[in-house]
This record gives C-alpha cells, sequence and structure tokens, in this order.
C-alpha cells in the first residue's frame, strides 16, 4: 500500500496542515520498528488481518489529520519505535475513534435542543412583553379617542418604544459591542476562517438574546429571527469545546474538539440550527449554512447538520405545543409561521410567469436601493457616530421616530374595514365606526411577524391600494434607517414585510387593470414580493427558496419562488452587492469568496504575496522570539523555521510555526537547558495546547527576564513540517483555488528558478532578495490604485545556485510533504545574532532548491474584487 502517515479525522475532510496542533518529532532508536496506529507493538497489527496499518512518520501532527507522502519515495530517516509524547494515541483502537464520531452526534443534538430552548425563551418574552405594551397603548388610545388628548398617547407609546431600546442598545454598546446587528455577517466571516473578537463568546449570547427581545417588543422594524442565526453559532461554538472560558469552567468533556477546525463545523450546525429554529425550515437551514456560511465542506458535516436542525425545530416545536396548551399538537415548527397556502385557491398559470419576473426585478431594484442608502448611512455612523454614548441616543430617536410616524399615519388613515373574528390581535378601531377597524393599525400597531402574516392572509379589500403605498414607502426607509443601529436586530422579517406590502398591493393594480378572475387574490403577490424584496437585499437564492416553500409548507410555489429570487439577485448584483457582504467590507474584514475575481488571471502570487517574512531559526533564542511576537510589524501569524546555518553552509527550510504555539512554549517555559543527560528541553502534552485554545495569552502577559532571553528553544518538535508552497509565476487564481479549498491560513510563495544540487560541484552564490515593503493598502479615488507605506527594512537574502536542472512548470503546485528547501528574509532585533541565511536543498526534497520570496495570507486575497472599470486593490484598514 501506499506510504501514508494517517492522521485520521472521522469529519471525513482534510485538515489545514496551519490549523493542526503542535508537531512531535523524536529521533528514531537504534533497530526501532515502524509503530502501528492500531496498536502499540506489533502484536497488535496481528489483531485484525484485513486493518489498515498507519505509520507515524518522522515528524507527526498529534491531532491525526491527513497526510499523504510519495509512495514511490523512501523515507528520509527510519520511523521511531515511539514517539514520547504520543504513548496514548499510540494505543488507540478503532472503539476510541467511533467514540469521537459518536460524541459528534451528541454535540450536534445538544446544539439543536439548546438552539430550539432559547428560541422558544425568546418567542414567549417577546409575546408577553410586546402584548402588555399593545394592549396599554390600545387602552390609553381607546380612552383618548372619545375624551380627545391622543397627544397623550402618542407621547406614551414613544417613550415606551424609547425605554426598552435605550436599554437594549445600552448593554450592545457598553458591554457587547460584537452583538450588534443580526450577527450573520460575522458568523460568515467565522466561517470562512477569519476570528472576529469575541463573536462566539456566552457574553455575546446573553447580549445577542437580551437585546433582541429589546429590539422587538421597542417597535423597531427589526425581526427576531436573523440574530438566531448567531445565537445557535454561539451555543454550537460553546458545546462543542467542553468548557466556558467566560466561567472559567471547564467540564473535561469534548476535549478533541478543541481546535479551529473542528469548532467551525459544529458552528457551521449552529447556524443552520437557527434558521430552523426560526422559520422552522431544517433543510433551508443546512442550505443555508452551504450557501451562505460554511466555506469548507463534506458529505458527513452534512448529515449532522441536517440532524442538528431537525433536533432544533422539533424541540422548539414540542416547546411551544406544550405552552400553547397544545401538548401533542405540533404546530408551532419555527418563530414565524407563514400559514398554509392553498393551493387550490391560490394557483397560477403560465400567464403569470412574465409577472413575477417583473416582480423579482422591482425586487432587485429595490434591493439595491436599501443596500445603497444603508452603505451610505453606515459610513457616516462610522464617522460620526461611532462613541457608544451617541450609538444609544440614535437609537432611541430612531425608536421615537418609528413610534411617532406609525401613530401619525393610524392617525391620519380612514381606511376602516371590517373586524373579522380572530383577525386581529390588536384592533384599533379610532375614528372607525362600530365593529371596523384601522387597516393601517394592521401593520404597525403589531409585531412585524404577525403583520407578514396579515399581508399573506387577510381577505381581498382588507387593505386599500393607499394604505399599503404609504406603509410599503414609510416602512422601507425606518427598515434602512435601523439596519445597523447599535442594537440586536435581524433584516429578514422587515425585508418580507416591506415585500409582501408592495406585492399585494401589486396584485391589487393587476386586479383593478385587467378585471381578470386570476388576479383576485392578491395573497399570492404578497408572498411573491416578500421573497423578491428578501433576495434583492441579501441576494440568497437556494436556502431562502427551501426556507420559504417549508415555512409556507407549501411546494406549489417553488417554481415561481425560485423564478423572483434568481430575478432579483441577478437584477441586484448590477448595481450593488448583498447587504452581508456589503457590511463584511464595511468591517475590513479579509473574507474569500468562493471564486477569484474573474479579471485576476494576469495577476501572480509574486503581485499579491506579504513581504518581507519573518524567519525564525529551528533552534531559536528566546529573545529573538519574544521580540518577533511583540514587533508588531510582524503581523502574519505564521513564520518559517530555518535550520541555523554560518557562511559556509547554507540554511534550509524545516517549516511554519503559528504565533499561538509561540505563545504557549514560552508561557510554559520550553527552553533547551543543559543537564547530566545533556541538552534536554521540557515536554508539553497535547492538553497544554488544547487548554490554551482559543484565548492565548497576550505576549505582554508572558515574562520573560533577562537570563531566559538568552536560552535557546527547539521549535523542531512542534513546527509544521510541510506547508505548502506555490511558484511565485502561479495566477492569482490558482493560488486562491488552493488557498480556499484546503482552508489555509498562510501560502509560502518561492521563487520559480529550480536548482539541481550535484554535491561538491555545486557552488553557492548569494543573490539578492527583493527589498518588498509590507503592503498597507488604501483605497485611492476610483482607479482602486494601491499605496505602500514602509513598515520595517528587511535584511537580503541570499540564495545557493548550482547547475541547472529541468524546471518545474510555473503553474505547478508543490504539496506536502516533500517541503522545497528554501530560505527568507529575517528581521531581527538589536542584539539578536545576525548572519547570511543560504540556501541549500531541501531534507525530504533531494535536489530542489527553492528561494522563498514571499507568503500569501488571506488579506492578499481578499483584497481584490471586481468594480465597474475592472480589478480593483480594496483597503482591509480603511475603517
Amino acid at each position: 500500500m501506499a506510504n501514508v502517515s494517517k492522521k485520521v479525522s472521522w469529519s471525513g475532510r482534510d485538515r489545514d496542515d496551519e490549523e493542526a496542533a503542535p508537531l512531535l518529532r523524536r529521533t528514531a532508536r537504534p533497530g526501532g520498528g515502524t509503530p502501528l496506529l492500531n496498536g502499540a507493538g506489533p502484536g497488535a497489527a496481528r489483531q485484525s488481518p484485513h486493518a489498515a496499518l498507519f505509520r507515524i512518520g518522522q515528524m507527526s501532527n498529534v491531532e491525526l489529520d491527513d497526510e499523504l507522502l510519495d509512495p514511490d519515495m523512501d523515507p528520509p530517516h527510519p520511523f521511531p519505535k515511539e514517539i514520547p509524547h504520543n504513548e496514548k494515541l499510540l494505543s488507540l483502537k478503532y472503539e476510541a475513534f467511533r467514540t469521537v464520531e459518536i460524541k459528534r452526534w451528541v454535540i450536534c443534538a445538544l446544539i439543536g435542543i439548546l438552539t430550539g430552548l432559547v428560541a422558544c425563551f425568546i418567542d414567549i418574552v417577546v409575546e408577553n412583553l410586546a402584548g402588555l405594551k399593545y394592549r396599554v397603548i390600545k387602552g390609553n388610545i381607546d380612552k383618548f379617542t372619545e375624551k380627545g388628548g391622543l397627544s397623550f398617547s402618542l407621547l406614551l407609546w414613544a417613550t415606551l418604544n424609547a425605554a426598552f431600546v435605550l436599554v437594549g442598545s445600552v448593554i450592545v454598546a457598553f458591554i457587547e459591542p460584537v452583538a450588534a446587528g443580526s450577527g450573520i455577517p460575522q458568523i460568515k466571516c467565522f466561517l470562512n476562517g477569519v476570528k472576529i473578537p469575541h463573536v462566539v463568546r456566552l457574553k455575546t449570547l446573553v447580549i445577542k438574546v437580551s437585546g433582541v427581545i429589546l429590539s422587538v417588543v421597542g417597535g423597531l422594524a427589526v425581526g427576531k429571527e436573523g440574530p438566531m442565526i448567531h445565537s445557535g453559532s454561539v451555543i454550537a461554538a460553546g458545546i462543542s469545546q467542553g468548557r466556558s472560558t467566560s466561567l472559567k469552567r471547564d467540564f473535561k468533556i469534548f476535549e478533541y474538539f478543541r481546535r479551529d477546525t473542528e469548532k467551525r463545523d459544529f458552528v457551521s450546525a449552529g447556524a443552520a440550527a437557527g434558521v430552523s429554529a426560526a422559520f422552522g425550515a431544517p433543510v433551508g437551514g443546512v442550505l443555508f449554512s452551504l450557501e451562505e456560511g460554511a466555506s469548507f465542506w463534506n458529505q458527513f458535516l452534512t448529515w449532522r447538520i441536517f440532524f442538528a436542525s431537525m433536533i432544533s425545530t422539533f424541540t422548539l416545536n414540542f416547546v411551544l405545543s406544550i405552552y400553547h396548551g397544545n401538548m401533542w399538537d405540533l404546530s408551532s415548527p419555527g418563530l414565524i409561521n407563514f400559514g398554509r397556502f392553498d393551493s387550490e385557491k391560490m394557483a397560477y398559470t403560465i400567464h403569470e410567469i412574465p409577472v413575477f419576473i417583473a416582480m423579482g426585478v422591482v425586487g432587485g431594484v429595490l434591493g439595491a436601493v436599501f443596500n445603497a442608502l444603508n452603505y451610505w448611512l453606515t459610513m457616516f455612523r462610522i464617522r460620526y457616530i461611532h462613541r457608544p454614548c451617541l450609538q444609544v441616543v440614535e437609537a432611541m430617536l430612531v425608536a421615537a421616530v418609528t413610534a411617532t410616524v406609525a401613530f401619525v399615519l393610524i392617525y391620519s388613515s380612514r381606511d376602516c374595514q371590517p373586524l373579522q373574528g380572530g383577525s386581529m390581535s390588536y384592533p384599533l378601531q379610532l375614528f372607525c365606526a362600530d365593529g371596523e377597524y384601522n387597516s393601517m393599525a394592521a401593520a404597525f400597531f403589531n409585531t412585524p411577524e404577525k403583520s407578514v402574516v396579515s399581508l399573506f392572509h387577510d381577505p381581498p379589500g382588507s387593505y386599500n391600494p393607499l394604505t399599503l403605498g404609504l406603509f410599503t414607502l414609510v416602512y422601507f426607509f425606518l427598515a434602512c434607517w435601523t439596519y445597523g443601529l447599535t442594537v440586536s436586530a435581524g433584516v429578514f422579517i422587515p425585508s418580507l414585510l416591506i415585500g409582501a406590502a408592495w406585492g399585494r398591493l401589486f396584485g391589487i393594480s393587476l386586479s383593478y387593470l385587467t378585471g381578470a378572475a386570476i388576479w383576485a387574490d392578491p395573497g399570492k403577490y404578497a408572498l411573491m414580493g416578500a421573497a423578491a424584496q428578501l433576495g434583492g437585499i441579501v441576494r440568497m437564492t437556494l436556502s431562502l427558496t427551501v426556507i420559504m416553500m417549508e415555512a409556507t409548507s407549501n411546494v406549489t410555489y417553488g417554481f415561481p419562488i425560485m423564478l423572483v429570487l434568481m430575478t432579483a439577485k441577478i437584477v441586484g448584483d448590477v448595481f450593488i452587492e448583498g447587504l452581508y457582504d456589503m457590511h463584511i467590507q464595511l468591517q475590513s474584514v479579509p473574507f474569500l469568496h468562493w471564486e477569484a475575481p474573474v479579471t485576476s488571471h494576469s495577476l501572480t502570487a509574486r503581485e499579491v504575496m506579504s513581504t518581507p517574512v519573518t524567519c525564525l531559526r529551528r533552534r531559536e533564542k528566546v529573545g529573538v522570539i519574544v521580540d518577533v511576537l511583540s514587533d508588531t510589524a510582524s503581523n502574519h501569524n505564521g513564520f518559517p523555521v530555518v535550520e541555523h546555518a554560518d557562511d559556509t553552509q547554507p540554511a534550509r527550510l524545516q517549516g511554519l510555526i503559528l504565533r499561538s504555539q509561540l505563545i504557549v512554549l514560552l508561557k510554559h517555559k520550553v527552553f533547551v537547558e543543559r543537564s547530566a543527560m545533556g541538552l534536554v528541553q521540557r515536554r508539553l502534552r497535547l492538553k497544554d495546547f488544547r487548554d490554551a485554545y482559543p484565548r492565548f495569552p497576550p505576549i505582554q502577559s508572558i515574562h520573560v527576564s533577562q537570563d531566559e532571553r538568552e536560552c535557546t528553544m527547539d521549535l523542531s518538535e512542534f513546527m509544521n513540517p510541510s506547508p505548502y508552497t506555490v511558484p511565485q509565476e502561479a495566477s492569482l487564481p490558482r493560488v486562491f483555488k488552493l488557498f480556499r479549498a484546503l482552508g489555509l491560513r498562510h501560502l509560502v510563495v518561492v521563487d520559480n528558478r529550480n536548482q539541481v544540487s550535484r554535491g561538491a560541484e555545486g557552488a553557492g552564490v548569494p543573490c539578492r532578495a527583493p527589498l518588498c515593503l509590507l503592503p498597507v493598502l488604501t483605497l485611492s479615488s476610483r482607479q482602486g490604485t494601491l499605496r505602500h507605506g514602509i513598515q520595517h527594512p528587511v535584511r537580503p537574502c541570499p540564495m545557493a545556485t548550482s547547475l541547472p536542472s529541468p524546471a518545474l512548470s510555473s503553474g505547478d503546485v508543490l504539496k506536502p510533504p516533500r517541503p522545497p528547501a528554501c530560505a527568507a528574509p529575517a528581521t531581527h532585533k538589536a542584539g539578536s545574532s545576525t548572519g547570511r541565511r543560504e540556501l541549500t536543498r531541501g531534507p525530504l526534497w533531494p535536489g530542489l532548491v527553492l528561494q522563498v520570496v514571499g507568503l500569501v495570507t488571506r488579506k492578499d486575497l481578499a483584497r481584490y474584487r471586481l468594480g465597474k472599470g475592472g480589478l480593483e486593490e480594496l483597503s482591509l484598514a480603511q475603517t
């Protein structure tokens, strides 16, 4: 069989080598045999004649990820008999790994249960608090309608709204600002591989849940469904780690999953469970996680995410059924129930297809206008309303204005409709006759979810065109103004409400103009308008189609909804990107899309890489490591490790080590010391790294004495010996695809002048490395030009050359575990050792000589986008 060093991962997906835990290497014992993963000795191999034998190589990753070795090449060194830090790993049997897989399913079940319970809590509290508020205001309005003095009712309404929003805004602005908004852009970034500070902490969950309750009860043009996605993600991130860093409680469970790759998978399940709880759409939740969230996907992950979504909607359904007194009637699958659409009464014909396409165009245009207005409003807030106190004042102002505008429209409206039993939760009569209610109040004087259901299912004639037109116009601007406030709120329900209003108006207009019975029911046009408006704003297609179908319990309108959403997305993308992508860009997050910009084929890795690259020796002084980590100019989180060499013996690339790993090593004082046995270094357990994850201490908090600075640290036991590399002439789309598909954090760029060393015949000739500077990107006018700022000087990097040999194609991607020999520019502080770092052949790839010329990071790839004038370079620090 192929020489495979199998580091088992039962998630069925290749793992990011750079995100893995520390790497361990030990010198092989003389005469030692090859250890087997299925047992600690050869006897274990005989337990099953068909059992696969997995070798532990010279450098083994204790995190059990997949690593493929070239079967045609012999291992450079004998395999060790045992790995001192890995005895427990070698004794694991298949049952242990099967237990890990079972734990994954248990965690997904817990995610679904807790997400459903949180959704129940939000729904019950909102229903009771909002009901109390509307009953108080309704009683006051009914009282003063006869006596006069409705201004007091207006003051009461505005005061109550502002009070609720005041509390909700204060806790967000002063306690946890990351809880603002729906949280969907932040979760998209997290699943894309970007760590947003505090985004999945317990405190964020508490503030998010409290804030969304207060925002909805405060009467803002928001919904509680969007934040459920963020809430589910936080729950998943916490449950999967088996501890709470906020509460400083470690339950000693699920320790295996304390790493980024596992955590990201569970957060995907949490996001899907949030969608499922919000809309009662488990399949839609899975598709949402795939379409909008997860960057890395596999079949096993699909099943687990679907399981979490299913458990979430069942938990919500069961608990709400008990709360409403119908324990065995599972009729509340989500926070919002659009109601059942009768297929017979609301059938559509082929003649309506052009109408649905036209509605998609309208939704795309209105969505683009919404996003453009919100973009300029957000830019204004970034510049002028950045202080927390001003943010709270703005939120209170919006709440008061919303109440005032709603009251004025209700007061001015004379659209009176006959009151039907149970059709209104809080009917306002005002100046209507007995037995009638004000239809404008049906839209404004209610929670947004109930207003959407009213527009979907109220019979024809329940709203006149003027009422719908005014409501659409006013609520459009209120929702645009509200999104981006320092409150926890979502945009799903406001978008549906706006679209349902103008969609119903669209249907009424068709019926009035044609007089045909086919346009008789405006409810289906309200549904199409809601889908068009939401699709035009957030630009979701597949997942939103399924969500709408599951929420309406009707597959009849599957094709029209698809048609409307596709049209809205195509039209909207002509003008501006989706709302979530726009806010991700405004937050200067290095977000990687599915594909590189279509016009980026002319760019190469050399043009987008970050230089200079700070290197560390395999045995490096502690003081040098501390200085490198303390240097803000060395802002990349991965450092190439090179072997120390003098002027006559070139250095060679040994691997890559992460900043977080160096922090843990410094914290535990893993220094090389002299003893009776010679030079020894303290051992670390895998648990030490897992305990530090994810809140690694800052370098400033680690005390290193002057004597300790003179000690050395052997990095070879903890580094990644096989970083991915790419030639500097590789095109940006190729680099992008490699970076995206493998989930990389760093990608080493090498020189394309491959040389073959022929023993003594190869003479080392130093050459000068390009004195590139770390780009400081700024968006320059409309051309999107790039300006560079000087960060720190870089020392030239010599390269050993020899007789030429057949070179690899510039487009070939070099993959591990045979790392090329290389050296990289290094930056040292005063007092650190200096000297040239030269290049020789690699230890695992004999004869191949490559020069490291840079490092591609996420920011380098994320700063390019396709603009109207072509490819543009964005600033990731402009805000």
